[in-house]
């Protein structure tokens, strides 16, 4: 028997089956000691050792005789190093071993997208699309009408008067100050090695400020409340408004009291008549 490293690259785009293969050739012994090792960030663990599955893979994992290694339901939580150790005492070479390098990759889901649904002419504005599910970590790209905003808008004749930074790592797409051909429908791609996935398109509207409209009305609204605050200061110098506070109630007159005396009898009550003063 001979060590052998090579790797083994699986790319995800469900819930599958991946086979670790570890073939033994020319043995003489007739029950070799097969054991696999898991080593993640450089602590390995037994994945199968003494016959069983253990570990995280205790449930999702079994061996293919005689020694190949199969893992159920993989996820991108499964790339790792995996080590096959088979041990033939009757042999020549009595120890040998299998180094297999697993990355699992995962394909992007929907990603979740924000977009401003109407901003004022020269005013900043922020975009926001992000992915967790994705392995390797995906990288984002912008869409406007269905055109890719490119990561230097001076270097496209469309975008070179806009204004804008976008960050691919994060997702972040930020106007300084947005123009009125800044307006469209909007959405975010996720892009990794596995595949790639869009949000929903989300349509933003840019409009003009009418700062004259505004201190219009402001100036309505403060004349209303003045002429308003007049008119309740006036009625109340004029007496309009005067409350006059009238009695039209009596003192209640003195009421005739009634005393009950129980007599001998058990339950008869009798009651003579007195006045309270």
């Amino acid at each position: 028997m001979h060590t052998h490293t090579h790797t083994v690259t699986h790319t995800l785009f469900m819930s599958i089956a991946v086979e670790l293969s570890c073939i033994i050739e020319s043995i003489s012994s007739s029950a070799p000691r097969i054991e696999w090792k898991k080593i993640k960030d450089g602590n390995p663990s037994y994945v199968y050792f003494q016959g069983r599955i253990s570990g995280d893979l205790e449930n999702r994992a079994r061996l293919n005789r005689p020694s190949s290694l199969v893992i159920e339901n993989a996820s991108r939580t499964d790339s790792a190093q995996y080590r096959c150790e088979v041990t033939a005492p009757d042999d020549k070479h009595s120890f040998a071993e299998l180094l297999i390098n697993l990355v699992v990759r995962v394909k992007p889901v929907t990603p979740v997208c924000a977009v401003p649904a109407a901003v004022p002419v020269g005013k900043p504005a922020e975009f926001r699309c992000s992915e967790e599910e994705g392995f390797p970590k995906p990288k984002f790209k912008w869409f406007r009408d269905s055109e890719e905003l490119p990561l230097d808008p001076k270097s496209s004749p469309r975008f070179q008067n806009a204004s804008y930074t976008l960050d691919t790592h994060t997702g972040v797409l930020s106007f300084e100050a947005v123009r009125k051909e800044d307006g469209g429908v909007y959405y975010c791609r996720a892009k990794n090695e596995a595949g790639s996935s869009e949000c929903r398109a989300q349509k933003m509207e840019v409009y003009d400020l009418n700062v004259a409209g505004i201190v219009l009305g402001v100036v309505v609204v403060v004349t209303v409340l003045a002429l308003v605050t007049t008119g309740i200061c006036c009625a109340y110098r004029r007496g309009y408004l005067s409350q006059q506070k009238q009695s039209n109630f009596k003192a209640p007159a003195k009421s005739e009291g009634v005393d009950y005396v129980r007599t001998e009898d058990e339950g008869d009550f009798r009651h003579k008549s007195s006045f309270i003063i």
